[in-house]
């Protein structure tokens, strides 16, 4: 392990963020990432092709964290398309104090690794909306 890091960030881990970054699709799509708390490694839970924003809901456990990298197809008012790819830390309110603190340790170190600048925190799963993604991606 690292002296800066609780956890390793196991190898499938950096490949499949490497894959996704330069992936050629122009579908949305969604790479979740967990932490394994038994082996202490950050762990890759699903790539999920073609997904909307919205169907996240649906996908992440409710009571437990996640790391998101979203890849988004947005048009903008002028008819250009472009393709910004985003960091989402899910953290919900209300899990159990050593495991939000082993999250938030781990997030600074894998928002270096996936090397994105749009990074956002979302504290309840219903706020994950194309609208909120609009929102937070213009400014």
């Amino acid at each position: 392990m690292t002296s800066q890091s609780t956890c390793d960030i196991e190898d499938e881990v950096r490949k499949a963020m490497r894959d996704f970054r330069f992936r050629k699709s122009k579908k949305n799509a969604a790479l979740i990432i967990k932490v394994n708390r038994e082996k202490q490694t950050v762990c890759l839970d699903q790539l999920i092709e073609d997904v909307e924003i919205d169907e996240l809901q649906e996908i992440i456990p409710s009571h437990e964290p996640r790391y998101i990298v979203y890849s988004y197809k947005m048009e903008h008012a002028d008819g250009r398309i472009a393709y910004p790819m985003c960091f989402i830390f899910y953290t919900p309110r209300d899990i159990q104090m050593d495991l939000q603190v082993l999250y938030a340790t781990m997030k600074l170190v894998l928002q270096k690794e996936v090397e994105l600048t749009k990074c956002f925190e979302v504290r309840e799963l219903e706020e994950l909306t194309e609208e909120w993604l609009k929102e937070n991606l213009s400014k």
